[in-house]
């Protein structure tokens, strides 16, 4: 049986094995008394798999499927409807295509939704097909703070900035609509990869951007009367002081969004127009990655796997904030952690728990400092140490006092390149033979962003240009043309750019006799070492960034 010549949904499947004529008659049972589409019938029943059913789908419709839960969605584009238009009809927008809005459908047929969503947007529609639980998934991502943040506004009118601080207070504490705003706002930055939430008072509105592949992007802003609101609530989350706004404060939220276990850094800051509050996103649930997929040339996955196993000596992973240095020793930890090796770790914070790691985390308050943890570790029998971050000279020396002593230290610092990590240790007051004797490596790394693999193109750059990079034979190199899945950005994530300064015995040599931190890096070259400008055009020239973004990071010229 059949309607105007195309199949009817529960043949399709039959005839593809998906289902059985008994499983179909079920369902069909189960439709007379809930009036539901089959297919969510048979879904719900656990006789079909969602994927399977949109394959079925677009196969009898002719409809393009869309998996949401893999496209990223614009905001902006999602919120052109209310939550109870896109819950009523089970729909979203996703994006747009010229002057024409791209629809999400459970049933992309239905068109009084079409008709609708082009009558209150004023756009024609395209529909596309969408499985039910990413769309009702996407519309609490991004439809969510809007409707938060609507109710908020009824409920936060003029007279909000004549509430008392104990009234606002008893307000946040309560399940009201700036919970509801602010629990949203997170939500919304996880799901769009953010890795830092802003919050930034402004002369006359509260601006919130997510800073997403390293670039900032402005997610929304607020009236200026819901701020004193906004604020409160983040740091009684953070179980931050809300009565103290004249210095800066630091505080932690745990927090479970969509199933993960995320942990989130917040520090508040006092500025002209009230304090900024910045939170750093770290996804507990995330696996921890294998040295060989943190990015280096296989050469140097070798080079480095060596020096992680010396026996003692101090390998430091350097690089500006945010670039992914606490990633790598990590990584280092967790390749070195067996029942052998007493690994003791002291941190600010304790960013991943790892079994048979023993982790300390910073308190500065009860006057547990990197120095003084590190001064207890050393009583603790360890063979692996690490220090979260090189912040002073007292804990550089105890550091260095420890590599001297038959322990292998493992830290951070900020540095430009790795040659120049001596001259900044020098800087802090530290003897070239200490650093000669105790450094065994440094990786210097930064963070650039990744072309969007859906979107990339090849071009070629000028002779001048190649001439110029020292690449004369070949001048393709790639960008991203921009499409909905890079929201036209061109970039999809990010990958890191390195080089590993190996303390051989011509380097220790040149630290002995001061040299500069030039000399040192074109002594190393000569030896092998891949400086960060050269791995940056390498893997422009692979095809995994630009040209353009290399450029941002590391010295091309």
């Amino acid at each position: 049986m059949n309607i105007g010549g195309r199949k009817l949904l529960g043949e399709i499947l039959i005839e593809h094995g998906l289902i059985t004529p008994e499983q179909l008659q079920e369902a069909l049972d189960v439709q007379a008394n809930t009036k539901e589409k089959i297919g969510t019938i048979l879904v719900h029943l656990g006789y079909l798999s969602e994927p399977n059913l949109m394959a079925v789908l677009e196969f009898q419709l002719g409809i393009p499927y869309v998996n949401i839960a893999k496209t990223p969605v614009e905001p902006q584009i999602a919120q052109l409807i209310s939550e109870n238009l896109a819950l009523r009809y089970k729909i979203i927008p996703i994006g747009k295509r010229g002057s024409k809005l791209i629809l999400a459908m459970v049933d992309p047929l239905n068109v009084f939704a079409i008709d609708d969503i082009r009558i209150s947007t004023g756009n024609d529609i395209t529909p596309v097909l969408a499985a039910e639980t990413d769309i009702m998934m996407a519309i609490k991502q991004y439809l969510g703070v809007k409707e938060s943040f609507d109710k908020m506004m009824e409920d936060y009118g003029p007279e909000v900035e004549t509430r008392s601080e104990e009234e606002e207070i008893d307000e946040i504490i309560e399940e009201g609509p700036i919970v509801k705003f602010v629990n949203s706002m997170i939500a919304q930055a996880v799901a769009s990869r953010a890795s830092d939430i802003h919050v930034e008072p402004q002369d006359r509105e509260v601006v919130v951007r997510y800073r997403i592949d390293g670039i900032l992007h402005k997610a929304m802003s607020s009236p200026r009367k819901t701020q004193a609101a906004i604020l409160s609530r983040l740091k009684i989350m953070a179980n931050m002081d809300i009565a103290e706004k004249r210095i800066p404060q630091d505080g932690r939220i745990p927090i479970k969004v969509e199933g993960k276990e995320i942990d989130l850094r917040v520090n508040s800051l006092p500025t002209v127009h009230g304090e900024k509050i910045v939170m750093r996103i770290l996804d507990k649930s995330g696996s921890l990655r294998p040295i060989d997929a943190l990015g280096m040339q296989p050469n140097m996955v070798e080079t480095f796997r060596e020096l992680i196993k010396q026996p003692y000596g101090m390998l430091l992973i350097t690089g500006p904030t945010g670039s992914g240095k606490t990633t790598v020793l990590y990584s280092v930890l967790q390749e070195l952690n067996d029942q052998e090796t007493n690994i003791i770790s002291v941190e600010d914070p304790v960013e991943y728990t790892l079994a048979g790691i023993n982790q300390v985390n910073v308190n500065t308050k009860a006057g547990l400092t990197f120095a003084s943890g590190l001064r207890a570790i050393l009583r603790q029998d360890p063979d692996v140490v690490m220090v979260g971050e090189i912040r002073d000279p007292e804990t550089v020396s105890i550091a260095i006092g420890a590599a001297l002593t038959g322990h292998l230290v493992l830290s951070t610092l900020h540095t430009n390149s790795a040659a120049a990590t001596i001259t900044r240790m020098m800087d802090m007051g530290i003897e070239p033979f200490l650093i000669s004797s105790s450094i065994i490596g440094v990786m210097a790394q930064r963070l650039v962003r990744k072309i969007c693999p859906h979107c990339k193109e090849a071009y070629q750059i000028s002779p001048a240009l190649a001439k110029r990079l020292g690449v004369e034979d070949d001048l393709t190199f790639y960008r991203g043309k921009g499409c909905r899945l890079c929201n036209n950005t061109g970039f999809q994530g990010r990958i890191p750019v390195q080089e590993l300064l190996v303390y051989n015995q011509e380097i220790k040599d040149m630290v002995l006799a001061r040299a500069s931190t030039d000399e040192i890096e074109r002594a190393a070259v000569l030896t092998g070492m891949q400086t960060l400008r050269m791995d940056g055009i390498a893997k422009a020239r692979a095809g995994l960034t630009t040209l353009e973004e290399a450029m941002t990071v590391i010295s091309i010229n």
